[in-house]
């Protein structure tokens, strides 16, 4: 029985060796790396293609792999993931028509924001005054101040 159990072990060392493809150049797999950390996992959405695990992330990878060794450039793999998948397939869109909101959106609601801050703030300012208090007003305040000082005695 232990004999089966090891067996089993060893080849599973040898098939998960087997599937995981060995790096044939460094300089390429820096660059395999720094490609796949750059595409969207379009199962997970949150995580690159490199830390997913999800099944389409793995047939990306191997995708990617592939054209890497048929010679293609990075610019060529991700032109063809976009035209395949769009957009959202990169971490970081292209700035063009249809992602200027993504990219130009947040600068934009932060100075409207700030805008809108001023805004607020000199009407505010505007609406108050320094006018002395009318007769009626300062004996309302004694007699509030009055009734402050009792209670804080008593």
């Amino acid at each position: 029985m232990k004999t089966v159990i090891a067996v089993g072990l060893m080849l599973c060392g040898a098939l998960s060796w087997a599937a995981a493809p060995a790096p044939q150049d460094e300089q390429m797999e820096a660059r395999y790396r720094a490609l796949t950390s750059e595409l969207r996992c379009l199962v997970c959405q949150n995580e690159s293609i490199s830390d997913s695990h999800a099944d389409l992330a793995k047939d990306l990878r191997n995708q990617v792999r592939a054209m890497m060794e048929a010679g293609k450039m990075d610019k060529e793999i991700t032109d063809y993931l976009v035209a395949r998948y769009g957009d959202f397939v990169l971490f970081r869109p292209r700035l063009k028509g249809l992602t200027a909101a993504l990219w130009f959106g947040p600068f934009v609601l932060t100075g409207l924001g700030v805008l809108l801050l001023i805004y607020y703030v000199l009407r505010r300012r505007k609406g108050m005054s320094d006018a002395p208090l009318s007769g009626g007003e300062q004996d309302r305040l004694r007699s509030v101040l009055r009734g402050a000082e009792g209670e804080n005695k008593g």
